[in-house]
Order: C-alpha cells, then sequence, then structure tokens
C-alpha cells in the first residue's frame, strides 16, 4: 500500500523538472541562463551550438585551457550538440526534435529562426504545445525590434546607466552582466508560466510565446524612475555608492582598509545605527522617524557613521551591527566570497572536477543553485560541456538516426 507520505518522499527524490525537455537556441548569456535555471532542477536541456564554433561564450574570461569558467557555469546540466542551422538539414534536424521538446528558448535577433524556417509557425507546425521563449534586445515588436541589442545596451536603453556611478564621473557599467541574467530569469519564468498554463487548459491553440526584451528586464527592476519623474519632475542621477533619499545606507570604510555595507535606512534599524554610534540623542529624535528628514541630513548622518565604522575591523563592525540588529555585510571580494563560512553552509559554493588543460582534473568551486527548495533542491549534474559532447547520443537516442545516416551527417558538416 502506497502512503500519502510515500508520495511525497518518492516526488522529494525526484528532480522536479524530470521529464520536461528544453531546446535551447541560444548564445552569449540571456538564453542560456535562463536554460540552466530549469537545468538545475532536472530538466532536459539540449543545447545546440554551431560546429566547430560554439557559443562564444566559450571564449570569454579564458586564461588557460579551451573553455572558459564563464561557459562552464552557464552551459551546465545540459548536452550540447552541434547543429549547422543555416543549412536547410539542419533546420530539419531542430523541426524534429521540436517535434520531442516542451520548450524553446532562443536568444537570436527577431526575424532570425524565420529566415531559417524555424520562426513560430513553424514550430507550432512540428508541435502544437511548444512553448517558445524568445529574448532580444528591443522585443519581438515595436519601432526597434530589428536593432541587434546586447545587455550592456539595454542597461543604458532602461536607464540603469544612467545612474551608475558618481556624479562627477561619466556613467558606469555594472561589473555583471545584469541585462542578460535579469532577461534569462523572466524568460525561465515565462517558460513556467506558460507550462502551468498549459497543464491547467488556460490556453488557446496560437502559438505559446513569452516574449523577453533585455530593456525590459532592466526596466522593470528601476522601480520608480518614471512615477517619480511624472509625479515630483524628478530626473535621478549617479549617487555614487548610495541610493538617492535613503539614508543612512551604502559603503563605509574600515581601519582595516576595508568597506562595510549598511542599510540603515529603515527606522527601526535607523535607531539601532545611532544608539551604536553613541547618538542616541538621534536615535530618539522624532523627527529622524520620517525617512525624507534622513534624507535631507545625509551628510550628517553619513559622516557619524562613517566615523564609527573607522575605529574597527570590517569583522567586528558587521559583528556589532548584526548583533544591534542592523543590516550590514562585508563589501567582498571573490577572495572573500571564498573563505565565507555561510556561502560554503548553503550549498553555493560547489565543488566539481573540471578539465581545464590535458587529461587531469582540477576541483573548481561553480555557484549554488538557486532558488533553494528543502526537499526537492536542484543540482549540478556535470558543468558546461565540450562542443558537440552529446550530439552523437541525443540524435540517436532522442531523434533514432541510424549510424549511417549520423555519418552521413558529419561528412556534409551539418552536425
Amino acid at each position: 500500500m502506497t502512503t500519502e507520505s510515500d508520495t511525497f518522499n518518492s516526488r522529494a527524490e525526484a528532480s522536479l523538472l524530470e521529464g520536461v525537455r528544453i531546446l535551447e537556441l541560444g548564445n552569449f548569456i540571456a538564453a542560456p541562463f535562463a536554460s540552466r535555471l530549469l537545468a538545475d532542477f532536472g530538466a532536459e536541456v539540449i543545447k545546440i551550438e554551431a560546429p566547430k564554433i560554439g557559443d562564444e561564450l566559450r571564449n570569454w574570461r579564458r586564461e588557460r585551457g579551451d573553455v572558459s569558467m564563464m561557459f562552464r557555469t552557464l552551459g551546465r546540466n545540459k548536452q550540447s550538440v552541434t547543429i549547422d542551422l543555416r543549412t536547410e538539414r539542419g533546420q530539419e534536424l531542430v523541426r524534429r526534435l521540436v517535434a520531442e521538446s516542451d520548450v524553446v528558448i532562443e536568444n537570436f535577433r527577431p526575424g532570425t529562426l524565420e529566415r531559417w524556417g524555424l520562426g513560430e509557425e513553424a514550430l507550432k507546425a512540428v508541435n502544437g504545445d511548444i512553448v517558445v521563449v524568445r529574448i532580444s534586445g528591443y522585443g519581438q515588436t515595436g519601432p526597434y525590434r530589428d536593432r541587434a541589442g546586447f545587455g550592456g545596451v539595454a542597461e543604458a536603453f532602461a536607464g540603469l546607466r544612467h545612474v551608475t556611478g558618481h556624479a562627477d564621473r561619466p556613467a558606469v557599467r555594472p561589473a555583471a552582466p545584469i541585462g542578460d541574467v535579469m532577461a534569462g530569469l523572466y524568460g525561465a519564468l515565462g517558460a513556467v508560466i506558460q507550462l502551468l498554463a498549459l497543464k491547467s487548459g488556460h490556453v488557446s491553440d496560437r502559438v505559446r510565446v513569452v516574449d523577453v526584451a533585455l530593456y525590459e528586464a532592466v526596466y522593470s527592476a528601476m522601480e520608480s524612475l518614471i512615477p517619480d519623474y511624472d509625479a515630483y519632475g524628478m530626473v535621478r542621477e549617479r549617487s555614487g555608492a548610495n541610493l538617492p533619499g535613503v539614508a543612512p545606507s551604502g559603503s563605509y570604510p574600515t581601519a582595516d582598509g576595508q568597506s562595510v555595507m549598511i542599510a540603515g535606512n529603515a527606522a527601526k534599524p535607523f535607531r539601532q545605527l545611532m544608539r551604536l554610534c553613541g547618538r542616541p540623542d538621534l536615535a530618539d529624535d522624532p523627527a529622524l522617524a520620517d525617512g525624507g528628514e534622513r534624507s535631507r541630513r545625509e551628510v550628517e548622518l553619513d559622516e557619524i557613521v562613517t566615523s564609527w565604522t573607522l575605529a574597527r575591523g570590517v569583522a567586528e563592525a558587521v559583528d556589532e551591527l548584526a548583533a544591534a540588529g542592523v543590516p550590514a555585510g562585508p563589501v567582498y571580494d571573490a577572495r572573500g566570497i571564498s573563505t565565507d563560512a555561510h556561502f560554503a553552509a548553503r550549498g553555493m559554493l560547489k565543488e566539481m572536477e573540471v578539465s581545464i588543460e590535458g587529461e587531469t582534473t582540477e576541483s573548481i568551486r561553480f555557484p549554488g543553485v538557486v532558488p533553494r527548495i528543502p526537499g526537492a533542491e536542484g543540482q549540478i549534474r556535470w558543468v558546461g560541456p565540450e562542443l558537440g559532447e552529446h550530439t552523437e547520443s541525443v540524435l540517436s537516442g532522442v531523434l533514432g538516426l541510424t549510424d549511417a545516416e549520423r555519418t552521413e551527417l558529419r561528412t556534409e558538416g551539418v552536425v
């Protein structure tokens, strides 16, 4: 007899997305990030790459070996299959894979898939339930749809670059691919929404498309940028390490030459921070319970906090702030993260054996799986594969091609 508890335990042991097949027609970051999120929870991801060339991300920030750690990170848990999408036979192979898949995720410029006979209607013709996630710089519609778009351009277009940096210097870029990652998050979310809708029956017979624009993904995180402009005529400018109207908050120097990030910009943490800094008069000042008043006295408050942090090392400052209930943390570089006990305890430094040069492997720590789902955690089963590592197994196992057919495709340069 199977009990409800047995059923629950069985489900908990299985990967949550086991049985879902994703076909990735993507390069660089946005589409690969979206499919990686799904792969981490057990979805089978078949990544299509150009023969001999592969995803250009394989070469980015590569200091030794043939494959970058960036690709190893974004390509984890995926199968690499080489197919030349510019050939008719390659396009037919992709259509056959679509017939066996649940989701297609792509990030080509609008119109590219259509030129290859792989547009929305063509995919629907071979699989009426296929979900198509399309990630592009400006979206599939609108006057700019045909423009090339990268994450950095999207960050500028959506207003993020303009407010990043110091007021007396040119705008700077975030030192991480924020635009691409956010678009990937929305792409994965859109795929899950469409799959849930399909399961619930809340769908029509149209193509199940998710249209993600890089700039819109960034713009969605700019909170009240335009409402503030419409309501108050406010045009946000660069403000260094602090957010305008949010005080006291920012990075403050410590006695050991490091920095601590302190967020004392809500009423209760502000009171606790001021008491810690030896200013109970400010903690108990009813006027400073208002965020607007704190903002107007930002310079004064920052000087008080800086005097306090400069009398302590970063570890001591963080401990005292944590004990007082003030949100704070060290401003880490890679060295700091790699030695932090909390990162390790939460599985965010996952050791994997990786071949970098030659036949030997090295233990490399990769980012863990997010989000954490107790009882059904995602897993890193393998890191980004070699180019075309799974071409033979996918073409034979998924499509049932014979040895002779696969040999012919290789001879013609299709795979």
